[in-house]
């Protein structure tokens, strides 16, 4: 029996927010997360998992960082976004719905904003949110370190790529084990 803490592969999606090019120049540690977070999208992938990509402004703030979206199936088209948290862009909220989503692994920026409105509002939503927790960042240390504490005082629950992968595969039996922990190693 599955704790309902842990990650079920039938009913995860994963949420890459906001993590675009004119952020790479202010966060210190942008690219490394950029790459991190395309391990976390190619392994989705590999498990069959949804993986759904918000944009703020993008007029103004560029296209998803391109280290991810050379992991990406070109046919992802990346949700636009004006309000901070991506539940208040309709078009996500129908792509949770669409897929059937009942716990969201979310990653992006920035810890304090928009990744926290969204993990507010998923929770209130009454989703199971994991935070990946070294695909997450934020210009400064403290504002991250008091977003991911705020989230997870609300409900967000911890989680790191490892972590969330051995989970949803649950089993070296599975089909795709060798092809992530190559991933990984």
């Amino acid at each position: 029996m599955r704790h309902e803490n842990t990650l079920d592969a039938a009913e995860t999606a994963l949420v890459i927010i906001d993590m675009q090019e004119a952020f790479r120049s202010s966060m210190p540690d942008f690219a490394e997360v950029a790459v991190r977070i395309a391990l976390m999208a190619h392994a989705a992938q590999l498990l069959g998992l949804p993986v759904i990509v918000t944009e703020q402004y993008p007029k103004g703030l560029g296209q998803t960082a391109g280290e991810i979206r050379a992991v990406l199936p070109p046919a992802l088209k990346p949700i636009e976004k004006t309000a901070f948290s991506s539940c208040g862009a309709q078009a996500f909220v129908n792509e949770l719905e669409r897929v059937r989503a009942r716990q969201v692994i979310v990653c992006g920026i920035e810890a304090h904003v928009c990744v926290n409105q969204t993990t507010h509002d998923l929770l209130a939503r009454n989703y199971r949110v994991h935070l990946l927790t070294e695909c997450i960042t934020a210009r400064a240390a403290h504002n991250r370190e008091t977003g991911l504490a705020k989230m997870q005082q609300s409900g967000a629950l911890p989680s790191s790529i490892e972590m969330a992968l051995f989970e949803l595969m649950r089993d070296a039996a599975h089909e795709q084990f060798k092809a992530v922990q190559k991933l990984i190693k």
